[in-house]
């Protein structure tokens, strides 16, 4: 009997498939048909990488019944049946790493050769934007050597192609592809500066599989089985069987609306072609009148709930006389992700390309536009993926002269109307002077990137039981609203993995970087949560706090990123002997009015202040903690305050802007800490 995993009875044809669909023939009286059918799983393609000195699964689809028979040219076979499910799988044993090398598999009259495979490390990259964010495209840290240095054939790289699903998937869509300038523009430039590092200090080949999606709690990422074990969601199979027949009725009802395809802007992000009646949205005379109103600045989740497609946004106000023909400036904070912003029905600026999200929108109007005293503003919102609208500060929503001080505030109010819905690279487009959108049958639960178990059944699914060496993660800024719940979370996302590869894989992650998420969000405590998940077996942790930005959510520096997950790997998986932790908390004691602070991983532990902060404070009783005076001896951290008489609690990077001061002797930073439990 064969150890099957996968119900593999909706494979779309993937390679070759050779039919004798029908042969019919009449001789002696006898009537022949023959039919064949063959597949193999979407991971088996010319140049990928397979686990070296494993065991490793191939898959795919078969005639129930019949044999299949592979062959390799480093002298391995293998052969089984397929099943009565048209499922198959076969164990083939793979050697030391190299290559190139070619498979063979022979399924009746079918023959399916692959060519150029290496036999190496293979690695999964996974998490939010922060472990999607590509090589080129975004302002990475080392990106012009990054690219015009990444010719490695030996690394080879798979990118998954976004999905959400209800029920696990056999089926994805990638392609394996040698690491060229070319190709690994497009990749996560964590997972390129990760797997760059293990081939530089290995001198093996390296696959690396992609699949990520920006913006996206760890619950997506979990299986049914394992999301229902926690007490929020010990409901959520109920909710989510209905949730699913609600969503087919509204997918029904929104193929009656105009579809506009918008693949190829998705891809490139370039929205500069896309037309949702923009002269008619934009006109002054415009009937607004029943449009709902939203007070901005706020990601208009607050609002309508999760939602991505386009809004219009418009607001009138009076100026003084005296800026009436004059050239004025609007400021409009910050836009997620796209705008065209119109006053007095003529276009005055707007970011339509690339990674528009966190760019505040300053934009000029012409004196000749402003001819009466009320002005109209129309803004156009395009957002693709997570919060979408006009956020920021109110103090950076404003109208002005270009040559005065003098402002009026456009924070407030705003009348807005839902344009277009985006999904699955397409804009379902409504009609605004009916209030269209508002006609849409109601869903319990709305199928989205955010919803528990989507992208497990979409994009981790379809990856299993491939051999893996193990994954990096970066992933936390989706679940800073909770972070009480992450550890326990993010610990059965690692168990329900590991189970399902049958592979106690490694798994190392980074910790999410210092941000402004603002007051209400305690993100150290999600810090806090990642750094408890080192008490789960073969798990590590990349510290970020030194090369974080408080002003953007995606820090620029993802090869300090990738080279601290690969020390992670290069020391536990491949015995280099090479420091791969900063400081890591460990234990305090109370000597007279200081604390004295133990770590491990601490030798040679230094402060490095920052603009003459250490960011660690001091509490007594009262709970109040102060600046604290940092001095260390034989290793050891010693805290104190003169402020502070008799200590009993400290904090180091306890903000959610901080900046690292904390290092070992290798420069690998600390993580953020507390030596209390309080609640405040």
């Amino acid at each position: 009997m064969n150890n099957h995993t996968h119900n593999l009875s909706n494979y779309p044809m993937i390679n070759q498939i050779i039919l004798f669909c029908c042969i019919v023939f009449i001789s002696a009286g006898n009537l022949f048909a023959q039919s064949t059918i063959f597949e193999m799983a979407p991971l088996f393609q010319d140049s990928m990488v397979l686990q070296q000195k494993s065991a490793v699964p191939l898959w795919g689809k078969g005639m129930p019944g019949t044999r299949v028979m592979i062959r390799t040219s480093w002298g391995k076979s293998s052969s089984t049946s397929v099943d009565a499910d048209s499922s198959w799988m076969a164990k083939l044993s793979t050697p030391k790493a190299g290559g190139p090398y070619k498979i063979t598999i022979s399924h009746g009259q079918t023959k399916l050769e692959l060519r150029n495979v290496l036999i190496g490390e293979v690695w999964l990259c996974s998490g939010q934007s922060n472990m999607e964010m590509p090589v080129e495209g975004w302002p990475a840290t080392d990106t012009a050597s990054g690219l015009s240095g990444a010719n490695f054939p030996k690394i080879r790289i798979y990118n998954v192609k976004r999905n959400i699903a209800t029920e696990p998937q056999s089926n994805c869509t990638g392609t394996w592809q040698e690491c060229t300038p070319t190709t690994i523009a497009s990749f996560s430039a964590a997972g390129y500066f990760f797997g760059k590092k293990l081939f530089q200090e290995l001198k093996i080949p390296i696959g690396l599989i992609q699949s990520t999606w920006g913006g996206t709690p760890v619950e997506a990422w979990t299986s049914e089985k394992y999301i229902t074990q926690h007490d929020d969601y010990k409901n959520f199979k109920e909710t989510f069987t209905q949730g699913k027949i609600d969503n087919e009725k509204y997918m029904e009802w929104l193929a009656t609306r105009n579809i506009i395809n918008v693949e190829e802007q998705r891809t490139t992000s370039d929205w500069r072609s896309v037309n949702l009646n923009d002269s008619l949205m934009s006109r002054n005379d415009l009937n607004d009148s029943g449009w709902a109103v939203m007070n901005l600045p706020s990601l208009w989740e607050s609002s309508i709930g999760n939602y991505n497609g386009v809004l219009w946004f418009r607001k009138k106000i009076e100026i003084p006389q005296l800026w009436r023909n004059k050239e004025l400036v609007i400021e409009l904070s910050m836009i997620d992700d796209y705008d065209i912003t119109f006053v007095n029905n003529s276009k005055v600026g707007g970011i339509d390309t690339g990674a528009a999200w966190n760019k505040k929108r300053i934009y000029t109007i012409p004196a000749e536009i402003v001819k009466d005293s009320i002005v109209s503003i129309a803004v156009r919102v395009i957002d693709v993926i997570g919060g979408g609208g006009i956020y920021g500060q109110q103090n950076e929503m404003n109208i002005h002269p270009k040559d005065s001080e003098e402002k009026i505030s456009l924070a407030g109010d705003w009348k807005y109307s839902i344009s277009a819905e985006f999904r699955d690279n397409k804009l379902y487009a409504f009609d605004n002077g009916t209030n269209d959108f508002k006609k849409r049958p109601t869903t319990g639960i709305e199928l989205s990137s955010q919803v528990p178990t989507a992208l497990y059944n979409g994009m981790i699914a379809p990856l299993i039981p491939y051999t893996l060496k193990g994954a990096i993660w970066y992933q936390g800024e989706g679940n800073t609203g909770n972070p009480e719940a992450y550890k326990e979370l993010f610990t059965l996302m690692i168990k329900n993995w590991r189970e399902d590869w049958k592979n106690n894989l490694s798994f190392y992650f980074v910790q999410i970087a210092p941000f402004q998420y603002g007051e209400r969000t305690p993100s150290q405590k999600l810090r806090e949560a990642q750094f408890q998940t080192l008490s789960v077996p073969k798990t590590g942790m990349a510290v970020t706090l030194d090369i974080g930005d408080s002003s953007d959510i995606h820090p620029l520096d993802k090869k300090s990123v990738g080279e601290r997950l690969a020390r992670w790997a290069l020391a536990k998986d491949y015995g280099k002997k090479i420091q791969y932790s900063g400081p890591l908390y460990k234990s305090f004691k109370i000597l007279e009015n200081k604390i004295h602070l133990s770590f491990t991983y601490g030798d040679g532990i230094k402060i490095k202040p920052s603009n003459g902060k250490t960011y660690f404070q001091i509490a007594g009783e009262d709970s109040v903690f102060k600046d604290a005076t940092v001095t260390i001896k034989k290793n050891v951290v010693i805290v104190s305050s003169d402020e502070v008489k008799h200590p009993i609690a400290v904090r180091y990077g306890w903000n959610n802007i901080v900046q690292g001061t904390l290092f070992n002797k290798y420069e690998l930073p600390a993580s953020s800490f507390r030596t209390d439990n309080w609640k405040n």
